[in-house]
């Protein structure tokens, strides 16, 4: 651990989300803005697996970002707190968290691949807290890149209020430089440098009506924003450009404005320009505004970054170390917290002491004597808080909102490669779930089978891969079983005798039992249609008992039988004989008989399937949709992006979200919820049966 860090206060802090498509340069960007500032000393490379916030062994095996990871920058007497965020989807619930605890973000953008469906889940989450964003144009130095036809899909798929603050000279091998069209001055980068260092130039005389028409863009959107400013604009007054920039900032926080900055991390070309507008335009945490806690009464109170203020800090992500144990990153948003300070978790009544409290740096931490407002920070062995919890002032209990995870939308059945790891899976799986919420797991007594979830088929395969590294569990995975139902189509009744005598005391119980389909989700149903006593009152709930444990393992394949109702109207009984046992059984085997002659019919579980693909797709995705036995409900439009809802059976769906991915080539994205039950073809019913019984879970 390094020597003390210094301790920034408030005014001087900047919380920002670095965000992006896969691949758009996010962390490459992150790391450039690090070593510029001199918080590192390499300059660090994603391919090579030593990016600064790329550093967890999967993520330099699989060459993305899997990981919320945090880096700091000084920048003009500034601190700041970069957020770097995966950018596949199969990660979304890290880009939440790093959301939730923003001022402002940086939306990476590739100029060859443009504006991707990473890049617009992202962003709808920065407009849904309302967070002053600046948009950067990365890789401007690689082959086919194209400012223009990117910042035509900005526009088209992000935002019309995106508007360019420099625009580049050149592209791919050509790009040496960029316009700034504040200073109306050229910057034209160094050779061989990889720390952006530019020398100042006169525009380039053929760039001159481009830069006139960008810039005349660029004054008209500020002016409009500020009706002083705009009238001095409609007076053909020269506008001054400090003034310009705080009505820039001013917009960009009503989300009225995106500025659009372009470059390329890996050489460092307009990283310091973004560096500067991060200080000059996104918002400290005074500048964000309070945010909202709880007091212990459920009453709203206003949280405002004051050092002297109560205490509240939230846990934005917990990671464990070898050696070291759980690290918890949280934000400070009301107080200080210093080293050695005693905070409670009020959610779990439950109080921590800080030791060792340091600011991340990549893998790396520097201990900080304290955090004002606003700042981020990590410290280890908290005992009983989780990632979502809030750390308080025991004097002033508050509790914060949570981050809204995405929900695991695929599953796969796991068991332990090696006999005797059970309970080693089941501690892994839930120190997994402790790191990344939006991995689930359990037991599914149902099925038989230990379940994980996720976000896709790639966010599993990294899970279990920490799994056996973190660990030491090695498991094996398999398609989760498909929860069917039984039930049936038409009524019928007959009789269940039961009569045992085996010397002594006997076992005797007789009843006639009436099934009949209810409607689809009802359950299950007993009626009590008893006359003159011919089974005592006190047996007759022992053939509802017998009837609904039989329909647990039902008839056709052992699958639960649902929607009847069981009545039970006649029987007789044995004044000696006659037991609840014995009733039960009898209820049991009249629903046996009795279920085969009312028509069994098998239920297979169907999702409500919603894909969002752009339209070039939409046929590909129809016919899929459609070869899975999916039912197309309809169409409607999300910007530039189509969204087809349909209803497709869950065993159609396993391993759907790579399918979809290979077929939109990335650009498509599903979601699915539960709908309900509805009866299965007869080659699904036959498929199940077979199955059924050549597991020996057919009908007993």
């Amino acid at each position: 651990m390094a020597s003390a860090a210094r301790v920034f206060e408030t005014p001087d802090i900047r919380n920002v989300v670095v965000f992006g498509h896969g691949g758009s340069g996010k962390t490459t960007l992150t790391d450039a803005v690090c070593y510029i500032a001199g918080t590192t000393n390499r300059k660090g490379d994603v391919e090579k697996g030593n990016a600064l916030t790329d550093f967890t062994p999967e993520e330099t095996e699989h060459a993305i970002s899997i990981n919320l990871a945090l880096g700091h920058a000084a920048w003009k007497d500034t601190k700041l707190n970069l957020i770097d965020t995966p950018g596949y989807l199969d990660f979304l619930g890290e880009v939440m968290a790093g959301v939730r605890v923003a001022d402002g973000g940086v939306a990476v953008i590739d100029a060859v691949s443009g504006v991707q469906i990473g890049t617009e889940r992202t962003w709808a989450a920065c407009e849904g807290r309302r967070i002053p964003r600046i948009i950067f144009v990365s890789m401007m130095d690689r082959d086919n890149a194209s400012f223009e036809k990117t910042f035509k899909q900005i526009r088209e798929r992000l935002s019309p209020a995106a508007i360019p603050i420099e625009i580049p000279i050149g592209a791919g091998t050509e790009f040496r430089g960029v316009v700034n069209l504040f200073s109306q001055k050229a910057h034209i980068y160094k050779e061989g440098s990889n720390r952006g260092e530019y020398q100042e130039a006169d525009i380039p005389e053929e760039m001159g009506a481009e830069v006139e028409r960008y810039r005349e863009e660029l004054i008209e959107t500020i002016a409009a924003a500020d009706d002083e400013l705009l009238e001095a604009y409609l007076e053909g007054e020269e506008l001054d450009r400090d003034k310009l920039i705080e009505v820039l900032g001013s917009a960009m926080r009503r989300g009225e404005i995106f500025p659009i900055f372009c470059g390329s991390g890996a050489s460092g070309q307009g990283v310091r320009a973004l560096m500067n507008k991060i200080v000059e335009l996104l918002p400290s945490p005074e500048g964000a505004g309070p945010h909202l806690g709880e007091d212990p009464s459920g009453e709203a109170v206003e949280i405002q970054p004051n050092p002297a203020g109560p205490v509240a800090a939230l846990v934005f992500k917990t990671t464990s170390e070898p050696h070291v144990g759980d690290l918890s990153f949280f934000r400070v948003f009301g107080g200080s917290i210093g080293n050695g300070d005693t905070l409670l978790n009020p959610a779990r009544s439950a109080t921590e002491r800080i030791s060792h409290l340091s600011i991340p740096n990549g893998a790396h931490r520097m201990e900080v004597e304290r955090l004002a407002p606003g700042d981020i920070g990590v410290v280890a062995k908290l005992r009983d808080t989780h990632t979502g919890d809030t750390l308080c002032a025991s004097s002033r209990k508050l509790t914060m909102s949570g981050i809204e995870w995405p929900e695991p939308d695929i599953s796969l059945a796991v068991t332990a490669s090696h006999r005797g790891e059970e309970d080693k899976i089941a501690t892994g799986l839930s120190k997994l779930h402790e790191e990344d919420p939006t991995f689930q797991s359990g037991y599914d007594g149902e099925l038989g089978q230990t379940i994980a979830s996720g976000l896709g088929e790639l966010h599993l395969s990294v899970s279990l891969e920490k799994l056996t590294r973190k660990y030491g569990v090695h498991v094996d995975t398999e398609e989760p079983r498909i929860p069917y139902r039984e039930t049936i189509k038409a009524q019928a009744e007959g009789q269940g005798r039961y009569k045992k005598q085996t010397g002594g005391r006997g076992q005797f119980g007789d009843c006639w039992v009436r099934l009949k389909p209810l409607g689809r989700g009802e359950g299950f149903e007993f009626v009590d249609k008893i006359k003159g006593g011919v089974i005592p009152a006190k047996f007759v709930p022992a053939v509802g008992k017998g009837i609904a444990q039989a329909a647990q393992k039902g008839v056709l394949a052992g699958y639960p039988l649902v929607d009847f109702q069981a009545e039970v109207y006649d029987g007789s009984h044995h004044s000696v004989d006659s037991s609840d046992i014995a009733f039960q059984v009898a209820g049991s085997l009249a629903f046996k008989k009795v279920a085969r002659d009312a028509g069994l019919a098998l239920l297979e579980p169907i999702m409500e399937v919603s894909v969002e693909t752009p339209e070039a797709y939409m046929g590909e995705v129809i016919g899929d949709l459609n070869q899975r036995r999916g039912r197309v409900l309809g169409m409607e439009s999300h910007g530039t992006r189509q969204v087809v809802k349909a209803m497709v059976p869950l065993n159609e769906l396993y391993k759907y979200s790579a399918a979809l991915r290979s077929l939109t080539h990335g650009q498509a994205l599903h979601t699915r919820r539960f709908s309900g039950y509805e009866e299965a073809p007869p080659h699904v019913v036959q498929k199940v049966i077979t199955e059924a019984e050549r597991d020996g879970n057919g009908a007993r």
